[in-house]
C-alpha cells in the first residue's frame, strides 16, 4: 500500500494537489492559468534587431505545464492561444489575432503547446521536486520553444542571422526563468505536500 501511495504522489502535480484539497473544478483552474499566461505575456520588451520580443509568456507557459501536468497544462496553453487568436490582447505586449501564427513569432507561439506538454510530463515524473531538476525541466521546455521558434523565424530572416535574431538574445532570459523555477517549484510542492499530509487520516 505504501508503494502505491508513493507512486501516486510522485505522479501528482501541484495542480492535482490543489484540486484534491479544494472544491475548485478543473476547468476553472485551466481557465485561470490561461489568464495568468496572458498576464505574463504583457511583460514584453521589443528588441530593435529582431521581430521577436523578450516576453514573460514563456515563463507562464512552462509553469502551466509544471503546475498542471501534461494534459491540463496543454489545455491551459491551448486555451491561451485560442484566446489570443480570437482577438483578445493576450499575446506578447498586448498583441492579438490569428495573423501572429503566420508571422515571425508564429513558431514560438506554436511551440508553447509541446513545451507545456513536455514540462508537464517531466513534472509528473518528479522533476519539480528538486531545484536542479526544476531548473533542467525549464531549460528543456525552453529548448522546445526555441527550436519551434527558429523553424518559423527562418522564413523571415536570413539564415546567417537566424541564431543572432532568434536564439542568442533569449538564452539569458531563459536561464533566469529556469532559476525562478528552481527557487519556487520545489518549495511550493513541498508546502502543498505537507498540507495534504496533514489532512490525511
Amino acid at each position: 500500500m505504501r508503494n502505491a501511495v508513493t507512486v501516486r504522489d510522485a505522479r501528482q502535480t501541484m495542480g492535482d494537489m490543489v484540486l484534491s484539497a479544494t472544491a475548485v473544478p478543473p476547468f476553472v483552474l485551466i481557465v485561470a492559468v490561461s489568464f495568468i499566461i496572458a498576464l505574463c505575456a504583457q511583460i514584453a520588451i521589443p528588441l530593435p534587431f529582431t521581430p521577436v520580443p523578450l516576453s514573460g509568456s514563456t515563463l507562464g507557459v512552462l509553469f502551466a505545464g509544471a503546475l498542471l501536468g501534461s494534459r491540463r497544462g496543454s489545455m491551459a496553453v491551448a486555451l491561451y492561444l485560442a484566446e489570443g487568436a480570437s482577438g483578445l490582447p493576450f499575446f506578447a505586449g498586448g498583441a492579438a489575432g490569428f495573423i501572429h501564427f503566420a508571422g515571425p513569432t508564429g513558431g514560438y507561439l506554436i511551440g508553447f503547446l509541446p513545451a507545456a506538454y513536455v514540462a508537464g510530463r517531466l513534472a509528473e515524473a518528479g522533476w519539480d521536486k528538486t531545484p536542479f531538476k526544476a531548473f533542467m525541466m525549464m531549460l528543456v521546455g525552453s529548448a522546445v520553444i526555441l527550436a519551434m521558434g527558429l523553424l518559423g523565424l527562418a522564413r523571415f530572416v536570413p539564415s546567417a542571422h537566424l541564431l543572432s535574431m532568434g536564439l542568442y538574445p533569449f538564452l539569458p532570459g531563459d536561464a533566469a526563468k529556469a532559476c525562478i523555477a528552481a527557487a519556487l517549484l520545489p518549495g511550493g510542492r513541498a508546502l502543498l505536500g505537507a498540507r495534504a499530509s496533514g489532512r490525511r487520516p
